[in-house]
């Protein structure tokens, strides 16, 4: 392709309002354009890109037997009422109504679309395994889209699904994908690490999320450098690094509660500076949660935080919401700050519906909670005597320092992004939506299931925002607009341009990407721009060929050397087959 013809409307400065440095180097090097909050239009380089990650990614796919499908992007709402998320998945999901006022949705995710088919045709254990993915759009009404691509409300999703007869074909299935998606992340260039995740609105037993590390990222992952322990922030289990006194369930001994005066405190740090008061580890801080419109207390010691995505997986929903203080009051008799479990019962108090303590309250004594009456506290509480939980559930998000809940060693802390995750479903929406087959002793069993998602834009963003320095982007070659740029200095040269058009023929016919900058500009705008864009190889044309030599230049590193122009081309397809 000839420069002169491309549409790249490239910025010679940053744009305004840019959240990421994907983004900013998106925009400037005229990739995308923005429509409206989480919306983009892919321009002629992006879409480029996003056919080449889509190329990799069928072939990983074609390579563990996938089968590509596409599916309809608009569903029926009563096909999301059968597997039960049309509720559950809230508010992310745009729904509409058509003439008939018939209610669809368009899809956030296809698990409910491919089961219908998978039910509809898969009868008997002979069918299996089978493995079926596809290339769609999905849309997702995200309350706070950001860093362009990044999170989005229309994108692309390679989407598939594994059915298997049992647990060991899952695990099967689910091992094929876990490493055709490490082939397509190393192959795309990213260093990217396989963490432990929350399954959340997408159910089933095991997730595994794909991370690359990026100040940018919206997830937080736990490492363990001893023991390799990895875990997203939601599913992370680690201990505190202060352990909660405990007491062994006899109250021999143990001093009994006192209520005292706490005028003005309602802070867990307020409290801790308190005359009489007590650290932020040895309070528990009670919290009052709105699930599906039931209220649940949820116990924590004062100085962790609650994980809400934990708290969605215990609930299995995410219709989730803190309690208004009307609410609070009505329930407790007092307003936040002066909350506490104290002889608090699901069977007596009929407007709470669960008590949640986090593990780490376990046996814990010696601790100080609300009264349930505005101004004063209790001391002396033992959680078990005084507080009797319906349930101890991990609910606290971990922090830098805590340790392992593996090894026990302290663990570390750093953003990241997701670029892939896998499932395993289970029979989560076979057994909802009635997907069955046939053993070989003719009994009727579920389908077991497992879905696998990469975000095309978002792993293009992810690249971008991994791969780049202070002149633009460098992509990889594999997945570069255009491999080779030939700029020749000056168009007006007959030597130059004669050269440069011959070279551009020579890589086309080797099936090489080529742009040719043939653009009537100062030799450093057309090096800025293929900078800026990030083209692996350059090939400069300039005075030096009347000795017969160019100049090839790495955009990775800016590595340059002169090579004759008859062996150019030889020596870049060498250099791209070892990429």
């Amino acid at each position: 392709m000839l420069w002169s013809k491309l549409f790249i409307p490239t910025l010679r400065e940053d744009p305004g309002q840019v959240e990421s440095e994907s983004h900013r180097l998106l925009m400037r090097a005229g990739f995308i354009r923005p429509l409206g909050a989480g919306i983009y239009s892919l321009l002629p380089l992006a879409y480029r890109v996003r056919t080449k990650i889509m190329d990799v990614i069928r072939q990983e796919m074609n390579a563990i037997d996938g089968q590509e499908f596409l599916l309809p992007a608009l569903h029926p709402e009563d096909v999301w009422q059968e597997s039960g998320r049309l509720d559950t998945m809230g508010e992310i999901i745009f729904r509409l109504k058509d003439r008939k006022r018939s209610g669809y949705v368009l899809g956030v995710t296809h698990e409910e679309i491919f089961t219908t088919i998978a039910r509809g045709h898969l009868n008997s254990y002979r069918q299996l395994p089978q493995t079926w993915y596809q290339f769609q759009t999905k849309f997702r009404d995200e309350a706070r889209p950001r860093g362009g691509l990044l999170r989005v409300r229309e994108f692309t999703m390679k989407d598939s699904y594994s059915f298997d007869l049992d647990q060991a074909g899952l695990d099967t299935s689910f091992e094929n994908h876990r490493q055709a998606y490490c082939n397509i992340f190393s192959r795309v260039g990213l260093r990217y690490m396989p963490v432990e995740a929350s399954s959340g609105a997408m159910g089933g037993s095991h997730s595994v999320e794909f991370m690359v590390a990026t100040q940018a990222g919206e997830d937080t992952v736990i490492a363990c450098d001893s023991c390799g322990y990895m875990a997203n922030l939601e599913k992370a289990q680690a201990k505190a690094k202060i352990d909660t006194n405990k007491h062994s369930g006899d109250s021999t001994g143990k001093p009994a509660i006192e209520k005292f005066y706490t005028p003005n405190i309602k802070t867990i740090e307020a409290l801790a500076k308190f005359e009489g008061g007590a650290s932020a580890e040895n309070q528990i801080k009670t919290l009052v949660w709105e699930v599906e419109s039931k209220l649940w207390l949820i116990l924590m010691r004062g100085d962790d935080e609650l994980n809400i995505a934990k708290l969605e997986g215990l609930a299995g929903t995410n219709q989730i919401r803190p309690a208004d203080e009307t609410m609070i009051f009505e329930a407790l008799g007092a307003h936040p700050g002066s909350l506490g479990a104290v002889n608090v019962s699901v069977k007596d108090n009929k407007k709470i519906a669960r008590i949640i303590a986090d593990e780490m309250l376990q046996d814990a004594c010696d601790m100080t909670t609300g009264a349930n009456v505005d101004d004063y506290h209790y001391r002396n509480v033992q959680v078990g005597r005084d507080i009797q939980p319906d349930q101890y559930h991990d609910l606290r998000s971990a922090r830098a320092g805590d340790k392992c809940g593996k090894c026990g060693n302290p663990v570390s802390i750093s953003k990241a992004l997701e670029i892939g995750h896998i499932f395993k479903l289970g029979t989560k929406y076979s057994v909802s939506m009635g997907a069955t087959v046939l053993t070989s002793d003719g009994q009727s069993v579920p389908i077991i299931m497992g879905s696998y998602g990469i975000g095309v834009e978002r792993l293009m963003a992810a690249i971008a925002e991994t791969s780049f320095d202070e002149k633009g982007l460098i992509w990889p070659a594999i997945v570069a607009p255009y491999t080779v740029a030939i700029v020749p200095v000056n168009m007006q040269d007959e030597a130059q341009k004669t050269t440069a058009f011959k070279l551009y023929e020579e890589l086309k016919a080797k099936g090489i990407d080529v742009v040719l900058d043939d653009r009537d500009e100062r030799a450093g705008v057309k090096f800025a721009d293929t900078e800026l864009v990030g083209i692996p190889w350059r090939i400069t044309v300039g005075k030096k060929i009347g000795d017969g030599l160019v100049e090839l230049v790495e955009r990775n590193g800016r590595k340059n050397q002169d090579v004759k122009a008859d062996e150019v081309v030889d020596l870049v397809v060498a250099r791209l087959g070892k990429a």
